[in-house]
């Protein structure tokens, strides 16, 4: 069904992309689509268009790459557009109070988390680490705050016991695509109510540090255990290994064994015993700076680790 909104798409990493694309294959009118200036990467360190560009690149949409949204004539460019909707995820700037008044429709964000619980920059990640049993995307009218504007359309998704942020971050990407698509589609027929949210219920998903990825092996295996899905694939949950840095990319829980925190407690086929405040931790695969990671059994071809060998927290 052929759509008369005007939109115009903020957004940088492939999660957005893959929202655009659906508003495409959907046939939105895409007008323009803002996204973060190119940026160095790979081994060459080469500058390179965000998955957002590419996508727009390739369908002949107008790219608009400002360092910051403030400027007037920035704010006057986007104006020209006369959109309807300003639809974001996951852009990266600030949209100045200004500029969210524009669109006859105001801007809509698509956000990872169940709102009001998780707002901020890292939600998927803050809601593995805190236990959570599901989380989802929600579709929200974006105000001056962080993440307070109405809720406009909730989707929800459970999150596994296997679930790492690589994992639930792919679940929520499709979850966003299609919650955008229903909510523009209910926005054009005037049959979305806007919901505020419960202030009371708020909390806070802040950005994540490498230092925090630091495992504490005073803590139970159960939070650990949360830590490496949760820090995978950034920042990497890690701890220093018979005095070498070690980043823990899989681990198991193992109930029912004790020691002291941080003893490797012993060597099994499928991992290294390592106790934790409360039970035991099974680490699956590790990778040592400058090195591959490997399945334990791998890793201990080219590193002695033996029964009474310590995890610490420092070198």
């Amino acid at each position: 069904m052929n759509s008369s909104l005007k939109i115009i798409f903020a957004g940088t990493p492939e999660f957005a992309a893959t929202a655009l694309e659906a508003l495409m294959v959907q046939q939105f009118t895409v007008v323009a689509v803002l996204t973060q200036p190119d940026r160095p990467a790979g081994r060459g360190m080469r500058l390179t268009a965000s998955p957002v560009k590419q996508l727009a690149v390739a369908h002949s949409l107008p790219v608009l790459q400002p360092t910051s949204l403030k400027s007037v004539d920035v704010q006057q460019e986007l104006a020209n557009y006369a959109a309807d909707v300003i639809v974001v995820a996951a852009y990266g700037l600030i949209l100045p109070s200004a500029l969210l008044q524009v669109p006859r429709y105001g801007c809509i964000n698509i956000h990872a988390s169940l709102l009001p619980r998780w707002r901020g920059a890292a939600p998927i990640q803050r809601a593995i680490l805190a236990g959570d049993d599901k989380t989802g995307i929600t579709i929200m009218q974006m105000d001056a705050g962080l993440d307070t504007g109405d809720m406009l359309l909730t989707k929800s998704c459970s999150i596994t016991a296997h679930d790492t942020s690589q994992t639930l971050h792919d679940k929520l990407e499709k979850l966003g695509a299609e919650a955008v698509v229903d909510a523009l589609r209910l926005l054009e027929q005037g049959q979305i109510k806007p919901l505020p949210q419960n202030e009371t219920e708020a909390t806070y998903a802040a950005k994540l540090s490498k230092s925090e990825a630091l495992i504490d092996w005073s803590e139970s295996a159960a939070q650990i255990m949360r830590a490496v899905h949760a820090y995978n694939p950034f920042p990497v949950a890690h701890t220093v290994l018979n005095g070498v840095p070690v980043k823990i990319w899989q681990a198991s829980v193992r109930d029912g064994i004790e020691g002291e925190a941080g003893a490797v407690l012993a060597i099994e086929k499928n991992g290294i015993i390592v106790a934790c405040g409360h039970g035991a931790l099974c680490l699956e695969v590790l990778q040592r700076q400058n090195a591959k990671a490997l399945p334990a059994m791998q890793f201990m071809q080219g590193f002695s680790v033996r029964p009474g060998d310590r995890c610490s927290l420092s070198l």
